[in-house]
């Protein structure tokens, strides 16, 4: 069963510079959920951005799940929850939580 994502390609905008793909949890992308945590680690290939994106509402059993994850152009994400755009130009290693219902996040 294919998944269907709270964003149809067609309603997507151009919000950030094309920087390659990133792994985002369902939570996200098919629940909607806005990211509540996000961390940039060493890129797995060139197309590889690093970043990663969770809702932070996860469970251990979740998160465990292949499955929950996909990959994703970041332009996606912000497309999803703009507040992450002006964290994406961090360093590898950089890790955010988001403060409780607002659009901006802290250092983790």
């Amino acid at each position: 069963m294919a998944q269907s994502y709270i964003i149809d390609e067609q309603h997507i905008q151009d919000l950030v510079k094309p920087m390659g793909y990133c792994i985002a949890s369902n939570r996200i992308t098919v629940d909607g959920a806005m990211v509540g945590f996000m961390y940039r680690e060493a890129p797995e290939d060139e197309d590889d951005s690093g970043w990663r994106f969770v809702a932070g509402d996860e469970t251990e059993d979740y998160m465990d799940n292949p499955l929950n994850f996909m990959m994703f152009d970041v332009n996606y994400i912000a497309n999803i929850d703009r507040a992450i755009i002006p964290y994406l130009t961090a360093k590898k290693g950089s890790e955010f939580e988001r403060v409780e219902g607002k659009d901006e996040f802290v250092k983790y």
